[in-house]
């Protein structure tokens, strides 16, 4: 297994041997995220735009939809795929806790998956991201099939 830390470059088909494992850079999750987020994916339900009765809601605070979530999760590994990312190809993902304005989600990925195309110029890497919150829980893991570029 190779750690490859905290990245800020990205990876190549070559660099994506299995259990190869990286994470990416933290990022709190705003009122304005979320304000920006419902409005934008039309998410509005009162679970996320109403703040005065909530005692109904089965989950108190402030959540925010798992869907932003995963997008600013993507956002965050973003410098690992920047240029050598070719396609998003699918995705299976699971939801593991509810996720609040004002916490912090960094991303781990592992490879579990890394094979050549049939035409053998690129790659097919499926890695797992979990999504954890700054106290270390998991809140969210998904795991994405990308194309990827070879270095040669």
């Amino acid at each position: 297994m190779s750690d490859l830390g905290r990245l800020s470059s990205a990876l190549y088909f070559e660099d994506c041997a299995l259990a190869t494992t990286w994470r990416s850079a933290g990022r709190t999750i705003l009122e304005s995220d979320l304000g920006t987020f419902v409005n934008f994916s039309w998410f509005h339900e009162d679970l996320f735009t109403n703040q005065h009765d909530r005692s109904a809601n089965a989950i108190p605070g402030r959540p925010v939809p798992m869907a932003m979530v995963f997008a600013m999760a993507e956002g965050l590994i973003l410098p690992s795929i920047d240029g050598t990312g070719l396609a998003f190809l699918n995705v299976d993902l699971d939801a593991k806790a509810p996720t609040m304005v004002g916490d912090t989600i960094y991303v781990h990925c592992e490879v579990i998956e890394a094979r050549l195309t049939s035409k053998g110029d690129r790659g097919l890497v499926r890695t797992r991201n979990t999504v954890k919150n700054a106290s270390g829980e998991t809140v969210l893991v998904y795991r994405p099939l990308r194309l990827m570029k070879l270095r040669s």
